[in-house]
């Protein structure tokens, strides 16, 4: 990052982050709205990719379905933007204060059940409402490391380390991420996997997803194998008064799965579109998670 702008971010950042600490939680949610639908209106690359997406994944949304669909994402995009600006907020124990006050966990006893094996768990989740928010698990005993780029500039990256730290998640980041998440997994923790992002080959495989084939982290079935460790879904979802709700889902892989690194990510991946198509708002379709994908029937050369 040029260094005056990362200079010029510090002071940005550190402010918003203030002034969303400010925000009672009702006039944060209809702020985040009033910003989405404004980021609608003028982003039109990312609009463009989110109504792809949402076309050619929802095939049975009509045209008013479809514009529906997309003004209800960029308004949670709003709401989720406020929502991160938290992790910014210099306030000493801020954030995990607003995780404890705006987020529950639905189902803990499914993981404590899985942690209870002494095995260490898997978990695989996705960008689902506000992924940061699962961070609530960790203030209930989950002990997670999530994988993460290491952002610049460096004062960025170490603030947004400290605030998933301070509700006890760890992050992985470098090029060895995969020895280190197998070996936290060892310990008797919780490595968190990101499925629903495109990952290219060799890492990614095509598995079937939204009716094509598109390239996915294909890892987990081979840290369960080699861990013996059992493998969990956790969801998130928002509701209408704003809290963030994580969701655990028991995954009970088979040895075929656990042998088949392709044929885990497929029922990895097919339990992901499922809780998307339940909750089709709150998920980022403006992301191109579907590069080098070939879709039926569709003239258009163009690519998301």
């Amino acid at each position: 990052m040029n260094p005056l702008l990362a200079a010029v971010l510090w002071p940005i950042l550190t402010g918003a982050g203030l002034a969303v600490a400010a925000l009672p939680r009702a006039w944060e949610l209809r702020l985040g709205a009033l910003l989405g639908r404004l980021a609608l209106s003028v982003d039109s690359k990312r609009r463009r990719i989110a109504g792809d997406n949402i076309r050619r994944c929802l095939p049975e949304l009509d045209a008013a379905g479809r514009n529906a669909l997309l003004r209800a994402n960029y308004e949670h995009y709003g709401r989720l933007c406020l929502e991160l600006l938290h992790m910014f907020c210099p306030l000493p124990g801020h954030y995990r204060r607003y995780v404890e006050a705006n987020a529950v966990v639905d189902n803990l006893d499914v993981w404590s059940r899985a942690d209870a094996k002494g095995k260490g768990t898997i978990i695989v989740t996705g960008h689902f409402a506000n992924w940061e928010m699962m961070g609530i698990a960790g203030l209930r005993g989950l002990r997670a490391m999530v994988t993460g780029r290491r952002l610049k500039p460096a004062w960025l990256n170490a603030r947004i380390v400290a605030a998933r730290l301070s509700v006890n998640t760890r992050t992985a980041s470098g090029r060895r991420i995969l020895p280190e998440l197998i070996r936290w997994v060892k310990e008797g923790n919780s490595s968190v996997f990101i499925l629903d992002q495109y990952a290219a080959p060799p890492a990614g495989v095509p598995v079937r997803f939204f009716g094509v084939l598109a390239d996915t982290q294909a890892a987990v079935g081979l840290v369960a194998q080699r861990t013996g460790a059992p493998v969990l879904m956790l969801f998130q979802r928002r509701d209408r008064v704003g809290t963030i709700h994580d969701v655990f889902e028991d995954v009970p892989l088979g040895e075929a799965q656990l042998k088949d690194p392709a044929a885990a990510a497929q029922e990895l991946a097919a339990r992901v579109e499922r809780w998307i198509r339940a909750q089709p708002d709150q998920w980022l379709w403006a992301h191109r998670r579907f590069k080098n994908v070939v879709w039926p029937d569709d003239d258009s050369d163009r690519k998301t």
